[in-house]
């Protein structure tokens, strides 16, 4: 069990006292239970447990009968940001919040030695203290404006964190000649310049005065006025009546208490983790509208690792929070060493982003803000547009290598009728009542001539002949176009319920990535050792599409919602590379023998009831639908030794044992209701 990420680990944390006592284990289930809003068994609960005391967060209480205590570490320690505990005092919360965010925000553990790394830069429960703490503060505000209060704030104190560590190496030199004050002592390290009304420690002295959402309002000014790249991104709203100064300073206080922007933290992410975990939390709290900006992760990571951003122009046309983005500078940094873990050298990682330029484009405001803040935060450059993307095209010229987008299903009120006859239209006119094939068309005219699109839809893209769209989709196959169809699981995103689908489109099938990823190598009609691959022979795909059938992978989140695990990710990714004829690792012999892995170690093969390489011919037959479940089959049943006419008349006498028992057991029940003066008549 990955502790960090286990919801039902990370809740049996809230409810231990930080006071050091224990609780009872069925307590503590029955709360959990209440929590989640499920019966959480006797042995889903041990096994929770048992990973949290494996990991030394939590350890047997005093109470005789089992119970449980927080052990001596201490969430505000664990990601080594907090510099005092005091955020999570009980006095932190306002007394109206509700009794579980409270709880929630004061379940934090006493100071002591930090909890183990679990590998993957994340901490046990960091991220959620944090957010239940700064949401019992939100009080009844909206969370779609109090999003941009939060962010806003972190980003804030990010960037203040990064300008006082290195104000403070300047006074350290200033005998030979450093200023302290002179803003191009930070530019040229590309840290922003942060006037003296904007510092944090300015701020957080101020936190409990009246005028502390004026002060705020001003410090973005400033920051803006002095980062010419801020300008117009940063909300200053603050001082507005609606917003409660009190709690706008006890969030001060809170975000006090943890270190994002220096060297330490910046090297772990400690700000990106917790920025994305409050957007999706956010879009959760927002349900529909949240999907507007945030993408799940494992979906983004998902195509990312299908497509392999390595080099050249990455577009999104619809890029909400820039979610792509950064999981595409993610990945380089993730492989910049040739093996899969992240690499130490910063100098590999600042070439790699600089072989890779960004291009986005956003039509809503508030939206296009969060996406500049979340690139900024990270150090990421790119050309992030504001504007409708169909009507307003702010890239018209864009040739993109990489193209990835979330983009809004079946949006009905896009303004197709004013675009009857627009030169991206190429493949047929997509309906004015529907846009979805207006989002993929789009995304064909931006393609580069070896570029490769991947792109998530409704379901509804691969079968629908309403309004002309089955045509488009037909051309688009018959323009050899489509590479990979890989059909999701449900209830993966926050934004809507329709089943989704992602769609993998390349200009030339017959191109490959070169062994070091940087650039596509030419291959040879029918594949052949060593073209396009250091280690297998390259497939030539062209008159062909691979299928995918993921719909019963992933795992539950929460009660509502699904993710992707990892090994799922790699699995999907996996068997499309070895379709390509690229390198993959090899499987082990027991991934396999559980039909874990795609297929056998560098070798595509199809699988029943999970992927499919099919001809284009084989896709006319079934009038150019897309749907993966038409193509892969049935998942193959494993034979179990008993021979057909045994097994039914074993199964037939079964079937007669029980209707014999149904038989009496209705006689009893009929006799029992007789003696209680029931008879029916």
């Amino acid at each position: 069990m990955a502790v960090a990420t286990d919801p039902l680990a990370t809740s049996l944390l809230r409810f231990l006292p930080a006071d050091g006592g224990s609780l009872g284990n069925e307590a503590l289930r029955r709360l959990l239970s209440e929590h989640l809003g499920r019966v959480v068994d006797a042995a889903e609960y041990e096994r929770a447990r048992d990973a949290l005391a494996a990991a030394g967060v939590v350890g047997k209480g005093r109470g005789r009968g089992g119970s449980l205590r927080l052990a001596s570490a201490t969430l505000a320690d664990l990601p080594r940001v907090a510099d005092s505990p005091a955020a999570y005092r009980s006095d932190a919360p306002p007394a109206s919040a509700t009794a579980l965010a409270a709880r929630d925000a004061g379940a934090a553990p006493r100071r002591g030695r930090a909890a183990r790394d679990t590998g993957n830069g994340a901490t046990v429960g960091f991220e959620a203290q944090l957010w239940a703490t700064a949401d019992a503060l939100r009080n009844n505000m909206d969370a779609a404006e109090y999003k941009h209060v939060v962010l806003g704030l972190i980003f804030l104190k990010y960037i203040s964190d990064a300008f006082e560590e290195r104000h403070t190496q300047l006074e350290a030199e200033r005998a030979q000649g450093a200023d302290p004050e002179d803003p191009d002592e930070y530019r040229r390290d590309a840290i922003f310049w942060v006037p003296p009304e904007a510092r944090w420690p300015h701020l957080k002295a101020q936190a409990r005065q009246p005028g502390i959402g004026q002060m705020v309002d001003d410090a973005m000014a400033g920051i803006e006025r002095d980062n010419p790249a801020l300008k117009g991104v940063l909300p200053k709203d603050y001082a507005r009546p609606a917003l409660d100064k009190a709690r706008l300073g006890q969030l001060i206080d809170l975000i006090s208490n943890i270190k994002v922007g220096d060297e330490a933290s910046r090297a772990k992410d400690v700000l990106g983790r917790v920025y994305e975990y409050f957007l999706s939390q956010f879009a959760g709290a927002e349900g529909k509208k949240g999907g507007e900006f945030y993408t799940p992760r494992c979906v983004v990571k998902l195509l990312v690792e299908m497509i392999e951003p390595w080099y050249g122009r990455v577009y999104d046309p619809c890029c909400g929070s820039s979610g792509m983005f950064v999981q595409s500078v993610e990945f380089i940094r993730a492989h910049a060493n040739g093996n899969g873990n992240p690499s130490t050298g910063s100098g590999q990682l600042r070439k790699a982003r600089t072989d890779i330029s960004i291009y986005g484009q956003e039509s809503n405001y508030t939206t296009w803000r969060l996406a500049q803040m979340n690139l900024a935060i990270r150090g990421i450059d790119g050309q992030i547009a504001q504007g409708d993307t169909f009507h307003s095209d702010r890239f018209p010229d864009l040739k993109a290598d990489f193209i990835l987008a979330n983009p809004p299903f079946n949006i009905s009120d896009w303004g197709g009728e004013r675009l009857r006859d627009d030169p991206r239209w190429r493949y047929g006119t997509p309906p004015a009542g529907n846009a979805n094939f207006a989002w993929v068309q789009h995304m064909v005219h931006h393609l580069a001539p070896a570029g490769v699109a991947g792109f998530v839809l409704a379901n509804g893209s691969m079968s629908s002949n309403q309004s002309g769209e089955g045509e488009i989709r037909k051309a688009l196959i018959e323009a050899d176009l489509v590479d990979c169809m890989i059909a999701l699981p449900g209830q993966l995103f926050y934004s809507t319920q329709i089943p989704a689908c992602l769609w993998f489109l390349r200009r030339d099938k017959s191109k490959l990535p070169s062994p070091a990823g940087r650039r596509p190598t030419e291959v040879p009609k029918g594949g052949g050792e060593g073209a396009g691959s250091a280690s297998r022979g390259a497939a030539d795909r062209r008159g062909q599409i691979l299928f995918i059938d993921a719909r019963k992978l992933g795992r539950m989140a929460d009660r509502t919602h699904r993710e992707l695990t990892d090994a799922d990710i790699a699995r999907i990714a996996g068997t499309y590379h070895l379709w390509r004829g690229e390198a993959t690792e090899p499987l082990s012999t027991r991934e396999r023998g559980r039909g874990e892995g795609p297929c056998l170690p560098g070798h595509y093969a199809d699988i029943p009831g999970y992927c499919k390489s099919a001809t284009l011919d084989d896709i006319r037959k079934h009038g150019h639908v897309l749907t993966p479940g038409r193509y892969v089959g049935a998942e193959a049943v494993e034979d179990d030794g008993e021979p057909f006419a045994e097994k039914m008349q074993r199964l037939a006498a079964q079937l007669r044992e029980q209707q014999a028992e149904a038989a009496r057991l209705d006689a009893a029940i009929a006799a029992n209701l007789a003696a209680l003066g029931y008879t029916g008549d």
